[in-house]
């Protein structure tokens, strides 16, 4: 479990999530979603934000589901105590699903032996599993092909008739709700459809859920009866909106403390490889943040890295190295050693955001987010509710 401390101003370096800004957009999303229930999505330890504390901040702004990839996940989550409605989606037929199916977590099942595990889990449980049925309908990922569908449908009827099972839901997962008009979203809807319409008419009674961030934000006739949110939920947007025109709010900070201030002659290199030599005199700002910690070593190549030092936008300067960067401070800095630079963040106090990171890199902000080690970078929060 990830804890939730206030920021020390001590740390090296830190990632600062704002837990408020996490309520703030699950309410833009509840807002979009007009009366559609939100389930928010914390794979990969809440997109690096910290899966257990952007629960409790999500809960509390009145999302009412919750999502993850994995069991591990899922069991993260039951483990702090939080009882909510959770789905677990990605999982090999091989996994062991009783202590998923005895705490409540509702389980994706995409084939027929996915099934039998399931259902081998709730006979161990002594406990109906909850399934999500899902269906291919054109990312040509995870979920059963059309050709499929049917026998799933037929041994999750026969494990609904048999006591072991209950259908919760058919559902899939969109390829191109970043462009909300592409021809593709109607076809996976009507995919979706279709397969539902199966599912009922075989005596069940599931609900349908088909939205990610872009379509809740933007297609209401995809919300049906679910609405799964992930990257918005962090404040970033889906449809590559700057944080200045968003209604959504970014809610990590990536800040590291000075090591080392000192002046530098004229034509010395700086760092490997001395891809770049002090063109004047200077003072340069030792920063003990690198590619180990997700300051991705692309980004000192592309030669536009900026960090927000002593209340000014700065140059990284030379190569990104494992543990550190090297800021160019000029001449008539008032950085000194323990002062804060911040690498990214909101973008409201002029620091650069995450998705000018990932537009230097030709990548999406997931990336970059996700790629800050938990290991050597701490979480802590602000914003927490009382």
């Amino acid at each position: 479990m990830t804890p939730v401390v206030q920021p020390s101003g001590r740390l090296r370096a830190e990632a600062v999530v704002d837990l408020a800004a996490v309520r703030q957009n699950v309410g833009v999303l509840r807002q979009a979603a007009h009366g559609t229930a939100v389930m928010v999505v914390l794979k990969a330890d809440g997109y690096g934000h910290g899966a257990v504390p952007v629960a409790r901040a999500a809960l509390e702004a009145g999302a009412s589901w919750l999502g993850v990839c994995t069991l591990e996940e899922a069991r993260e989550l039951r483990g702090a105590g939080i009882t909510a409605p959770l789905l677990s989606w990605l999982h090999l037929p091989d996994e062991d699903f009783t202590e998923a199916v005895a705490t409540g977590v509702d389980l994706s099942v995409s084939s027929v032996r996915h099934l039998a595990a399931v259902l081998d889990g709730a006979r161990r449980a002594d406990r109906p599993a909850r399934l999500h049925l899902k269906i291919d309908t054109g990312l040509s990922r995870n979920g059963a092909s059309p050709a499929d569908w049917s026998a799933l449908l037929d041994g999750a009827s026969k494990a609904v008739a048999d006591g072991c099972a209950q259908v919760v839901a058919v559902w899939s997962h969109l390829a191109q709700a970043d462009s909300p008009q592409h021809p593709t979203l109607d076809l996976q809807a009507a995919r979706l459809t279709t397969a539902w319409q199966a599912a009922r008419e075989r005596g069940l009674s599931p609900i349908r859920h088909l939205a990610n961030s872009a379509a809740t934000l933007t297609r209401p006739d995809l919300h049906f009866d679910l609405v799964r949110p992930g990257i918005a939920v962090y404040g970033l947007d889906p449809l590559d909106r700057q944080p200045a025109v968003s209604p959504l709010r970014p809610a990590m900070t990536l800040r590291a403390r000075v090591a080392l201030v000192k002046r530098v002659a004229a034509g010395e290199g700086v760092s490997y490889g001395h891809e770049w030599t002090t063109p004047r005199d200077t003072t340069l700002a030792l920063v003990p943040l690198g590619y180990a910690d997700g300051v991705p070593r692309r980004l000192g190549r592309a030669g536009r890295m900026r960090v927000l030092l002593g209340g000014a936008l700065r140059p990284v300067v030379g190569r990104v190295c494992m543990d550190q960067v090297v800021v160019d401070c000029g001449d008539g800095a008032t950085v000194q050693e323990g002062d804060t630079a911040v690498f990214f963040g909101s973008g409201e106090g002029g620091e650069p955001s995450a998705q000018d990171w990932a537009d230097e890199l030709g990548t999406i902000h997931y990336e970059i987010v996700t790629g800050v080690s938990d290991r050597r970078v701490p979480r802590t929060y602000t914003g927490a509710a009382g």
